[in-house]
């Protein structure tokens, strides 16, 4: 259970509050206006940034002030942060050990979580030599190797044409009721939430408010929420 005790967060002089709230294992979509502190949310969840006031538990462990590595985290980025001059397998192996070396063990984990995302045989190729929608394969397929309980996802598919990220939005649903994982993925489209989390956070008006259900905040949003989904009645 990740859970969050009078949490405030924020930088520049811009604030945001967290509902006191115990997310129990599920995908939740972090929605809200452009510029409310989605990234920001995810940010601190991860350990990139750190809480003006608060605390951040997963289960009965405080992890507020540990570091993003001692962090029971996994996070997809959209941009995916593949070395370029890397090969894919070598990518992936660093979800493992910053050794040259790799252990048989390590190695069949590997090639396991790339035929697991679809990149069996790519061993080899270097990002630049595949397409988007098999970068973030790999990057969810490093995901898998780190083997935490919570993933988050900050957009990581919103390059991505429709067909192909409905393919990958759905490659993540599967692999997270697979491994009882949380999940927590910010996305600006509403069909994204639709089609993988039974609910949603919003993050709106300096508040990370607590989850609820998905088609119940997309049906009737708040108002600072509808005028982004462009939503606002005609007066």
């Amino acid at each position: 259970m990740l859970s969050f005790e009078s949490v405030k967060m924020g930088f520049d002089g811009f604030d945001i509050s967290v509902v006191d709230m115990a997310l129990e294992p599920n995908i939740y979509a972090v929605l809200g206006p452009s510029g409310a502190g989605k990234s920001t949310f995810l940010s601190v969840i991860a350990g990139f940034l750190r809480l003006k006031s608060g605390f951040i538990r997963w289960n009965t462990t405080d992890m507020t002030k540990s570091s993003p590595a001692d962090r029971p985290v996994g996070m997809v980025f959209q941009d995916h942060n593949l070395f370029p001059h890397l090969t894919l397998y070598r990518n992936l192996a660093l979800a493992l050990t910053h050794r040259r070396r790799i252990t048989d063990d390590q190695d069949r984990a590997i090639r396991s979580a790339m035929d697991r995302v679809g990149l069996g045989g790519l061993e080899t190729r270097k990002p630049a030599a595949i397409s988007g929608g098999q970068q973030s394969r790999a990057a969810l397929a490093r995901v898998l190797l780190q083997n935490r309980p919570i993933t988050i996802l900050d957009e990581p598919f919103a390059a991505l044409g429709p067909a192909l990220k409905n393919e990958m939005l759905d490659l993540v649903s599967e692999l997270a009721h697979e491994r009882g994982n949380t999940v927590l993925m910010v996305t600006h489209d509403p069909n994204d939430a639709r089609r993988i989390a039974p609910k949603s956070i919003l993050v709106a008006d300096h508040m990370v408010h607590p989850p609820v259900e998905t088609k119940d905040l997309l049906s009737s949003p708040p108002p600072s929420f509808a005028e982004y989904l462009g939503q606002v009645p005609n007066s």
